[in-house]
């Protein structure tokens, strides 16, 4: 039996509904499982779960309250700038767990857009185009940028001053 792949153990750790929610959070503030638990209306348990599930993801880490080695609570957090950039070239292993990380963000985009509200710009879109490597390489490094822009500016759940906003964003190529 072979070993999986860092990068197919991450993809199959996001390929949740509710570990892409708990992400989300994360990105704002430094969360307990107990916190993630109440914004999410979950169990506490399910919060843990979930949250040792993300643990596999680089950019997941944990804080102490109190310090390193003092004990108390574990605040979990996500760190966009600790995100492994992605590979230009994928296993087939890799592929089939992109694609079910794919079909779950598909889900979730549905659950968010019937939270879509009425007031603020926003933008879509949805091609299948045909581009030079050039083009691609080139438009993927902005929109990478811009969506770590974004994580980095995440703050916690219902600050004051802030929207609730949603950003999901898939690029890939496909096959000829």
């Amino acid at each position: 039996m072979s070993l999986e792949s860092a990068r197919v153990t991450e993809l199959r750790a996001v390929a949740h509904p509710l570990r892409l929610q708990i992400l989300s959070l994360l990105t704002g503030a430094p969360m307990t499982a107990t916190e993630v638990a109440q914004e999410l209306g979950i169990t506490h348990a399910n919060a843990s779960y979930h949250l040792r599930k993300l643990l596999v993801l680089p950019a997941v880490v944990v804080e102490h309250e109190g310090g390193p080695g003092r004990g108390g609570s574990k605040r979990y957090r996500y760190d966009v700038d600790r995100e492994r950039d992605p590979a230009p070239d994928r296993t087939a292993d890799e592929v089939d767990a992109q694609r079910g990380a794919c079909l779950v963000l598909a889900e979730e985009l549905s659950r968010r857009a019937g939270l879509l509200a009425a007031e603020g710009p926003g933008n879509q879109t949805d091609a299948e185009l045909w581009v030079t490597p050039t083009d691609w390489d080139r438009v993927v490094a902005a929109i990478r940028e811009a969506t770590l822009d974004l994580h980095r500016a995440a703050r916690p759940p219902r600050s004051p001053d802030t929207i609730r906003v949603n950003a999901t964003v898939a690029l890939f190529r496909m096959n000829q």
